[in-house]
């Protein structure tokens, strides 16, 4: 018996279904197009495409900070993708040393970690032992990323488990330092400190609840009624590059916590326009020190006249919120403590915007248990006295009368992320 294989109609059907597919499916060139959405994609800026950072096993090899730093890194990496025909720096089109900032003291370590974040991760991150990590791609989509858009193509997690694209910078921080089940022992929910549902906040956000404040420079204010006015800040106008020349976002720094500008946290500094220098960007140091938002600001940050220095604006502040009290309020527990009735706290006298009273002990004063008195002449206080102050106007220090303005008006720029000091 002879077999026959009629194969003819298979082929045909094969061939049919190869071809429906090139009908169907969208050309190479379009496909590249969508995957390339950003500043990547560009020919005029990157003439190879895909080729500048997938070529033989570069990336598999060094891994893809290694990479990017071939065209973010020095000059002379830079030049050398130029040279090959990879890159073309024309017009507004200006790279800068991200490498230089990852190398400072303080900084996202993405030098230090590789091969850790993975393409479909959940972030914030919903195990606690998962491995903290901060690699480039945690922040940048390098297929959708544009020059004024760094966090574009990357999801964020908003309420619940709703996932959607992000949209502002805080929400992009909020990925590692939120909710993020992995956060270190010294670290904290930043979500729950900005949260416009606070007794207090800096406007990140969204506006803060004050309608005037009176030590904020122009164009800061509290409430915008113009189109040129800010009343919303971002993390980055406290985060990033302390070289004013040199790459915008939060790569490193030589200020702890990664400040753009100076900002002193210990107690007994010396005031001065670099001792809070982050502050006074936002703020008149001329205002706080003229005591224009609150009777004692002079006292508290520049110290007694001939005695002790001052102490630290975030001995009483804290700049992203405080989740009890009104003005920032937040109390740095290894300065002050409980008074002799057992009180540590603030306590707001209504709602006018600058009347509360403190019960803590500070520096051996005692504030709201019996009446201090701010000498005049720059004394140090009777040597019977306990170390307490003789009364003023017939109030205590920041328990006064109800003729004493208590400035509700501060809102010091004095970020606490330094309290984890580089630590991801």
């Amino acid at each position: 018996m002879k077999v026959t294989f009629r194969l003819l109609p298979f082929f045909q059907l094969l061939a049919a279904i190869v071809l429906a597919g090139f009908l169907c499916m969208p050309s190479v060139v379009e496909a590249k197009q969508k995957l390339l959405s950003g500043i990547h994609g560009q020919k005029s800026v990157m003439p190879k495409s895909c080729r500048a950072c997938h070529r033989g096993m570069t990336m598999a090899l060094s891994g893809e900070e290694s990479t990017c730093l071939t065209c973010h890194g020095s000059d002379s990496a830079r030049q050398e993708m130029e040279q090959k025909g990879y890159l073309r720096l024309i017009g507004q089109v200006e790279l800068r040393d991200i490498e230089v900032e990852l190398r400072k003291p303080y900084n996202h370590p993405a030098l230090a970690v590789r091969g850790v974040h993975r393409k479909f991760e959940t972030l914030p991150e919903e195990l606690v032992n998962a491995a903290r990590h901060s690699e480039c791609v945690d922040c940048h989509d390098s297929h959708a990323v544009e020059k004024n858009v760094p966090f574009r193509g990357l999801k964020g997690k908003r309420v619940g488990n709703f996932i959607t694209e992000v949209t502002e910078e805080y929400e992009l921080c909020y990925r590692c330092h939120a909710e993020s089940a992995n956060l270190p022992g010294r670290s904290t929910n930043k979500h729950e400190e900005f949260k416009t549902t606070n007794p207090s906040f800096h406007p990140v956000e969204g506006e803060g609840k004050n309608t005037f404040v009176i030590s904020l420079k122009e164009p800061y204010v509290a409430q915008k009624q113009s189109p040129n006015d800010i009343s919303t800040i971002s993390c980055g106008d406290c985060h990033g590059s302390d070289d004013p020349d040199g790459p915008k976002g939060p790569h490193g720094s030589n200020n702890p916590g990664l400040l753009v500008l100076n900002y002193e946290m210990e107690d007994g500094r010396s005031e001065s326009s670099q001792a809070y220098a982050l502050c006074y960007e936002c703020h008149e140091r001329s205002s706080l020190l003229a005591n224009e938002s609150f009777p004692y600001h002079a006292l508290h940050i520049q110290g007694r006249i001939g005695g002790q220095d001052g102490t630290s604006c975030f001995t009483c502040h804290d700049a992203h919120g405080s989740t009890q009290y009104q003005h920032l309020i937040r109390f740095n527990q290894e300065i002050v403590s409980e008074n002799l009735d057992g009180r540590l706290e603030y306590e707001a006298q209504g709602y006018s915007a600058r009347h509360g009273a403190c019960f803590l002990s500070c520096h051996s004063v005692e504030h709201g248990v019996v009446e201090e008195l701010l000498p005049t002449d720059g004394d140090p206080a009777p040597a019977d006295s306990g170390g307490l102050l003789p009364p003023l106007d017939g109030g205590s220090l920041l328990s006064p009368s109800p003729s004493l303005d208590l400035g509700g008006g501060l809102q010091p720029i004095d970020d606490t992320v330094q309290r984890v000091d580089g630590v991801y």
